[in-house]
């Protein structure tokens, strides 16, 4: 098969890029990538993964980061469907999974209405990737029995609503994606639904970059630790007893941070 046959003109591909990291995109997404005629790619999309595209291949940044949103989504959806209109193999990268908070839905529902075929290939998600970088298990048997997963970004003077009786389970592991301007909400609205202020919390950002952090604290101390981070980084908190249980056997191998 020629790299070229992957992908039929006139359709697109949601294809996830993973955490950044281009050796974490899947073998399906790097030959996808290289058959595009034209790329739109989001801001948290790796440099490295960006590198992987052909020097003739149109390259358009469609990248949103909160308070900094280049292109509305509808503009998004639009360009989406003239590029497949237009004959071209389309391509359209998102950092992490397309299906994980990465608005998939919407630009796949536009270009139905257009007619035209969408296909998914999907990507390692920041949260699996962080985990994976601070050798710890999501999961743990006795200790963490749920894995959820929630955004805590909201749009500008809009309050974050969610159903924190619910996340506040201290037999879950939590994840917060783009967490870091709801750290102080993230923190009392748990401890006031019960989870103790103990409970450990780890912060990563620019996950499996060169530049990546990992920030260990607790729940009662997670608005002071964000307040550390570099305030360009995109950030994840993870919430939860499993996150305390770290792999000591390597623990000499990995850059920790404790606050």
């Amino acid at each position: 098969m020629q790299p070229n046959d992957l992908i039929t003109p006139g359709t697109v591909w949601l294809v996830g890029a993973g955490p950044g990291d281009p050796d974490l995109l899947t073998r399906k997404a790097e030959r996808l990538i290289g058959a595009a005629d034209v790329v739109f790619y989001d801001a948290l999309v790796g440099p490295g993964v960006l590198d992987l595209v052909r020097p003739s291949t149109q390259m358009v940044s469609v990248g949103k980061r909160s308070g900094r949103h280049s292109k509305a989504q509808d503009s998004i959806n639009d360009l989406l469907v003239a590029a497949a209109r237009a004959g071209k193999r389309v391509v359209r990268l998102k950092g992490g999974d397309p299906t994980l908070f990465g608005r998939a839905t919407e630009e796949m529902e536009a270009l139905a209405d257009a007619g035209i075929a969408c296909f998914l290939c999907p990507g390692i998600t920041a949260a699996t990737a962080a985990a994976a970088s601070a050798r710890l298990s999501l999961s743990l048997r006795g200790v963490s029995r749920r894995v959820q997963f929630a955004t805590a970004h909201v749009r500008k003077g809009e309050s974050l609503d969610l159903d924190w009786a619910g996340l506040a389970d201290p037999k879950a592991t939590t994840i917060f994606y783009m967490g870091r301007s709801a750290a102080r909400d993230i923190s009392s609205n748990l401890i006031k639904m019960g989870l103790s202020g103990a409970t450990p919390v780890m912060i990563a950002c620019d996950i499996s970059l060169p530049t990546e952090r990992l920030l260990y604290t607790r729940l009662d101390l997670l608005p002071l630790s964000a307040g550390a981070m570099d305030e360009g980084q995109p950030m994840l908190i993870l919430v939860g007893e499993a996150i305390g249980i770290r792999q000591r056997a390597d623990l000499a191998l990995t850059t920790w941070e404790e606050v």
